[in-house]
């Protein structure tokens, strides 16, 4: 990996970020990058302020002890402190914040009017689920030719959690990877991921952000994703590969469980097939398709995820595209996808 690019402070900590065995100098420059227009994840999201997120929305709580939840703006504002303090010296830009599942109420004097009458002031709101994207453009490489920033994304469903019960850890998710700025698909490597992070307070959330931050190697991150451009499919076996991945789901129980996790949808593995004909940037139509490319037609598909399931999926993209990536060389692990 001969372009790691690291600002100042970033090559001062190359200890703590566990660059180690996978990475050479660093080139230190300086740089603007441009903000990408899309988005991060899509679905049925819309994207908000932190502001709107603490002054106009309430906070659920545990209901059957009337205790405050650790609500989406103070999981943002953590880890965007956690982010700042953990890259100091770094550029860390504001997180980009998208909600879904709207909860409408209202306050106590406005029960008895009718909807057509209700004043903005008489409503309350909250988000079932938020995610939320930091961007250290400061920390990036280059891959396949995309330029790709060091991101840190967090995801939030109250659906996941009992709020009927009496106040119990939080469950929250957490990673830590890399951005491919030409399309915001979200890179995500095994070590760079918490699934079932549980804690009760802020002062938790924000010592497992650290833990996370450093226990998450970078330079070994973008060293496997710099090894799939290494390796090309035809299109018949891209073909084989999508109606595998159709099979998968129809599997009985007993067969699926003997074979590597696949958690894209029927939709998502169409969209998939779409954009190896369309995309501009990883179709492939009537050619040989590179890896790094198939990972981003896997990644790109995982956009239209829910946010509950959005962080699960990305993670299981990397483990499809690096197994089926081994299974060409001759690995047994994958080897049902291209049979």
């Amino acid at each position: 990996m001969k372009n790691l690019v690291i600002m100042p402070a970033m090559a001062q900590n190359r200890e703590r970020m566990n660059l180690g065995e996978y990475a050479e100098e660093a080139t230190i420059i300086m740089d603007d990058p441009v903000k990408p227009a899309n988005h991060f994840i899509e679905a049925n999201t819309q994207e908000v302020t932190l502001n709107h997120l603490k002054n106009d929305c309430i906070t659920p709580v545990f209901s059957k002890d009337n205790e405050l939840t650790i609500n989406h703006a103070q999981f943002v504002e953590t880890i965007q402190d956690a982010a700042q303090s953990f890259f100091s010296g770094e550029k860390v830009e504001q997180a980009t914040i998208r909600t879904s599942h709207i909860i409408k109420g209202r306050i106590p004097e406005a029960i008895h009017k009718p909807a057509n009458q209700l004043l903005e002031s008489d409503k309350t709101i909250y988000y079932e689920r938020a995610a939320f994207s930091i961007d250290i453009p400061t920390i990036y490489e280059t891959v396949g030719g995309n330029k790709l920033n060091l991101s840190i994304v967090g995801v939030r469903a109250y659906n996941q959690m009992n709020l009927y019960s009496k106040k119990v850890p939080e469950l929250f998710r957490l990673a830590i990877g890399f951005k491919n700025q030409v399309c915001c698909n979200m890179c995500i490597f095994t070590d760079g991921y918490k699934d079932d992070l549980r804690v009760s307070n802020t002062t938790e959330l924000y010592r497992a952000a650290l833990e996370l931050f450093s226990n998450y190697n970078p330079a070994k991150h973008l060293y496997l994703m710099q090894q799939l451009g290494n390796t090309s499919m035809s299109e018949h076996q891209f073909c084989q590969i999508i109606g595998r991945m159709r099979l998968y789901q129809c599997l009985p129980t007993g067969y699926q469980k003997a074979l590597p996790r696949m958690l894209l949808t029927d939709t998502q593995i169409n969209s998939v097939a779409k954009a190896y004909i369309n995309d501009e940037n990883f179709g492939s139509f009537g050619n040989e398709l590179n890896m790094w490319k198939f990972y981003n037609l896997l990644t790109g598909a995982n956009k239209s995820s829910y946010i509950d399931s959005f962080l699960d999926r990305s993670l299981n993209a990397t483990e499809m595209a690096l197994g089926i990536n081994s299974a060409l060389h001759g690995d047994e692990k994958y080897k049902w996808f291209i049979d």
